[in-house]
């Protein structure tokens, strides 16, 4: 049987400013990225998303982007690497601290945005990330994009490299993600992302953005939060694997 891991951003809202709905996406995906303060997420939205990620079970990464909350973390900084390891032990442990109160702890790291998207060919930030997870706990798995400079920096560190995929993002004919700048880059059409899933994770097949067919083998399948109709998508992405005989769980193990 077909395995694959949900994951989504969560934990995005700051002060008066609602991004998503944290609790019914909680009931589709099986592992949160927990923003950590940097890109998004107050102490108040990361507390209350780690108690409800733990109460229904669902594993809690740490989402750790650059110093960019006009932003969004969506802009490139070029941070010195050991400014950028320090910046990423900051935002992995301010959000342990909330997930352990909540009985829980932090059971991956995934970079965000810009941060992620630099670190596909960025050689010395994509070191500085593993740097960080490395010093912090060596035995974190780390997601990314297969291929990517960031796995195998990873990989190199000693830790464990995670390929991930994405629903509702358009690729490239090199298996990399179309720019958000670019039309076309996030995909709307709910039926049509359901069964581009089931392909992707029974084929390890995507068309991309030019009709050509690129091969993208992961283990874990991320559906944005922060999309309109975001849990519609998830919600139908879940449905169309579960029929598909797909097993939905996280490839991290238990959040406790």
């Amino acid at each position: 049987m077909n395995v694959i891991d949900l994951n989504a951003d969560l934990g995005e809202s700051f002060g008066r400013w609602s991004l998503g709905d944290d609790d019914a996406l909680l009931d589709v995906v099986t592992s949160a990225n927990v923003a950590c303060g940097f890109h998004a997420g107050d102490p108040s939205v990361l507390c209350r998303v780690c108690d409800r990620a733990a109460e229904r079970g669902v594993v809690i990464g740490a989402q750790v982007g650059y110093r960019d909350l006009p932003g969004f973390g969506r802009r490139f900084i070029d941070v010195a690497p050991d400014e950028l390891t320090n910046d990423v032990l900051y935002q992995i442990g301010a959000l342990e601290a909330f997930a352990r109160v909540a009985g829980t702890r932090v059971s991956y790291v995934k970079p965000h945005g810009a941060l992620y998207n630099a670190i596909v060919h960025h050689e010395e930030q994509a070191a500085a990330v593993a740097e960080a997870v490395r010093r912090y706990d060596r035995t974190l798995p780390v997601l990314g994009l297969p291929g990517s400079v960031w796995l195998r920096r990873a990989e190199e560190a000693g830790l464990q490299p995670v390929a991930e995929a994405f629903a509702d993002r358009a690729y490239t004919r090199e298996a990399t993600l179309v720019s958000r700048r670019e039309p076309g880059a996030v995909l709307h059409d709910v039926e049509g992302v359901a069964a581009r899933c089931v392909r992707l994770v029974t084929d390890q097949q995507v068309v991309a953005v030019d009709g050509s067919v690129v091969p993208v083998a992961a283990r874990s399948l991320c559906v944005h939060g922060d999309s309109p109709g975001a849990v519609a998508m998830a919600t139908a992405v879940r449905a169309a694997l579960e029929r598909a005989d797909v097993s939905v769980a996280p490839f991290a193990g238990s959040p406790s």
